[in-house]
């Protein structure tokens, strides 16, 4: 399903022609009006000022939605690596033969979560979700089997261990979905548009260019916040470097 809030460039293009759109018409609307009401009153002064500060309360408000969640993604990637890294030393607990299996389904698991950190297509990110999903049946299966015959507190740290590898990538997914809510970009979009109508209203003497201030302002800040807030679609990505470093540590044995 095609979301316009993953490509940052799409939101740039389209909400600089909407707000300049938006100031030529309120421009338009005054100048029909014709000379005799040049003056606007000082009413409709403290209705743009107030309105424009609200609006930049509420586009200050929705980037810090948007670095938290960034902020949460990262920090989900680093306890993500701490629990693989975690598991492939426990597997010490389980037989040679079991702990050499799961040794190397977590380095293929780790392999195919760094490649899902960097897909950007949808086909692929579901083709890697199906292998993931694949991978942690695998690695499950054998521990459990193991914890299941061999009650002791030392196997319960190996399983422990998987189940917490598992949780980490159900919390790494969960913190991907949490986007800034539609809601919040409706409401957003549509005290823009307002001001730049207002905007236009009042200063339908000025130049034309003059028209494009707030609307380029505005634009580059909503491009900005759709950039940080997508995961994969944007240019400010949670790269996997703990995840990276990880792999390279293990692959080194």
């Amino acid at each position: 399903m095609f979301n316009p809030l993953d490509y940052p460039i799409f939101v740039l293009v389209v909400s600089l022609l909407a707000f300049w759109s938006a100031a030529w018409i309120g421009s338009s609307f005054r100048k029909r009006k014709g000379p005799s009401e040049d003056q606007y009153p000082e009413e409709l002064r403290f209705i743009l000022g107030s309105i424009l500060t609200l609006l930049g309360l509420i586009i200050g408000f929705t980037f810090s939605m948007a670095v938290s969640r960034y902020d949460q993604r990262k920090n989900y990637e680093e306890q993500e690596a701490n629990a693989i890294g975690t598991e492939y030393v426990r597997t010490d607990l389980l037989p040679p033969a079991d702990a050499a299996k799961v040794r190397a389904l977590l380095k293929t698991y780790l392999d195919q979560r760094i490649l899902q950190y960097k897909a950007r297509k949808a086909q692929k990110v579901r083709q890697l979700d199906a292998e993931i999903a694949a991978l942690q049946a695998q690695m499950w299966s054998v521990v459990a089997k193991y914890g299941a015959g061999q009650q002791s507190a030392v196997t319960a740290l190996a399983v422990a261990g998987m189940n917490d590898v598992l949780n980490s990538q159900g919390y790494t997914q969960a913190a991907w979905w949490n986007r800034i809510p539609t809601a919040a970009w409706v409401f957003m979009i549509a005290i823009s548009v307002f001001c730049n109508l207002l905007t236009g209203y009042a200063t339908h003497k000025t130049k034309a260019f003059l028209f494009l201030v707030l609307p380029v302002a505005l634009s580059i800040s909503f491009f900005l916040i759709a950039d940080i807030d997508s995961p994969r679609g944007g240019t400010i990505l949670v790269r996997p470097q703990n995840l990276e470093s990880l792999a390279k540590s293990l692959h080194y044995e």
